[in-house]
């Protein structure tokens, strides 16, 4: 396995560009591409993995591309039409939440006669490993246009299933072009089962900064210096993503200041409830549930708050809701994982406290709602990290690798039986 420096010596520095001048760098020199895009998940349900394709589909037709996108479950009303379902899915268990994928049956049949009628330039997999759509693409003999795929997960430890399948799945990925990874810990569990043939890229996921830049606060949102409001994104029901450790903290914080609310955006209430009233019956009176929020709500929930809270515990491997709420200025609380270190500069952008630990938590908070100017220092840290998260940057790197996939192929779009050349490089300075 070849991993690859995405700083190309022909492309400036990309932190120094301006929107402007990012959107006229073109690594395919022109061209207009043909792209299918292949998401694991249902689209039905939020996830960072949806966000991210749904995200870069409308960057890619912003750049005069051709995008389609195939994903399990059903259609819903406000589901894009260049959004395509299988019409079926089914849950399962996955990496500490709950999974809704599409592969038994005729699914891999429907999915390889999409994208050979879709006669697409590129087609993106997303998620390779997962038995879903993407997978099915994966199939001895398919005669298939350049394959890019990027893989998302993360493991705090990695499971003994991808173990069993290693093989196999080394097989398989030896028909993808090119491989990217979001983040390192990405990188950590992808290289246990993909070809050693296979270049692969370290690229981050992609935020739309602009919206929670330019976002204006809901004035009921709004916190006080004696009753700060205090904010949650996320699915509540799912141990990972770090609820009860934020409830913990709660009753510590209560404490020093009495009139905080806190509050609660996502699915989950019920659980949720559940977790407050097994802490304290008390708590639940301080806390407000938002349910789901559209993205323009979003921004402006991050952009009211005094403080925002990442309470994970682990299965991260990206930290998309640390980038959305740095660049709203919002200050940032989030647990120690590797990839909030990664995303916050190690610290630099958020305070980061013991991963599980409510104590560390409520001493974090606490701390800095009694100190503005740290607070105030924070916001803008936060607001540079987040700089180099946002599409303009990141899609540039995506097409450098659509333009190296194309090579590969000797450019042909429909196919060749050129063997693939692979190229070597050094390693990405975002291992460094």
């Amino acid at each position: 396995m070849t991993l690859l420096d995405n700083a190309d010596a022909q492309y400036p520095d990309l932190d120094s560009l301006s929107s402007e001048e990012l959107m006229r760098i073109d690594p395919l020199d022109g061209r207009k591409l043909r792209i299918g895009i292949v998401c694991p998940y249902s689209m039905e349900y939020p996830g960072g993995v949806q966000f991210h394709i749904l995200d870069f589909a409308e960057e890619l037709m912003e750049r005069g591309h051709y995008v389609q996108v195939l994903a399990p479950g059903r259609r819903t009303k406000d589901m894009p039409l260049w959004v395509q379902t299988t019409g079926t899915s089914f849950s399962i268990r996955y990496n500490g939440s709950v999974a809704r994928l599409s592969f038994f049956g005729t699914v891999g049949l429907r999915t390889r006669r999409w994208i050979r009628q879709g006669h697409f330039d590129i087609v993106h997999l997303h998620e390779p490993e997962v038995p879903s759509l993407p997978h099915t693409a994966l199939h001895p003999g398919f005669d298939h246009p350049p394959y890019v795929a990027t893989f998302h997960t993360s493991f705090d430890h990695y499971p003994k299933s991808l173990e069993l399948f290693s093989n196999y799945l080394r097989n398989r990925t030896g028909m993808i072009d090119q491989a990217i990874c979001v983040s390192k810990s990405s990188y950590e569990v992808m290289e246990h089962y993909i070809d050693p043939a296979v270049p692969v890229h370290i690229i981050p996921n992609g935020v739309q900064t602009k919206l929670f830049e330019s976002a204006q606060p809901n004035p009921e949102w709004k916190g006080t210096t004696s009753a700060p409001t205090i904010g949650f994104l996320g699915r509540m029901g799912e141990e990972r993503k770090g609820f009860r450790v934020f409830a913990e903290a709660m009753r510590h914080i209560l404490k020093f200041y009495p009139h905080a609310r806190f509050l609660c955006a996502g699915d989950g209430e019920d659980a949720a409830r559940k977790i407050l009233d097994d802490i304290s019956p008390d708590l639940v009176k301080h806390v407000e549930f938002l349910g789901r929020i559209s993205d323009e709500d979003k921004a402006r929930f991050y952009k009211s708050l005094t403080l925002y809270i990442a309470p994970q515990t682990g299965g991260e491997s990206f930290g998309i809701v640390l980038v959305e709420a740095m660049a709203a200025g919002c200050p940032v609380v989030a647990s120690d994982l590797e990839a909030f270190r990664a995303v916050s500069e190690n610290g630099k952008g958020a305070n980061l406290f013991l991963a599980g630990q409510s104590k560390s938590l409520a001493q974090n908070v606490i701390g800095l709602l009694a100190n503005e100017p740290v607070l105030d220092d924070l916001r803008e840290a936060g607001k540079r990290c987040a700089h180099k998260y946002e599409w303009d940057r990141v899609d540039v790197e995506l097409l450098r690798v659509y333009a190296d996939a194309l090579k590969g192929r000797g450019d042909d779009a429909e196919g060749s039986d050129k063997p693939k050349r692979r190229r070597r490089g050094r390693f990405s300075s975002r291992l460094e």
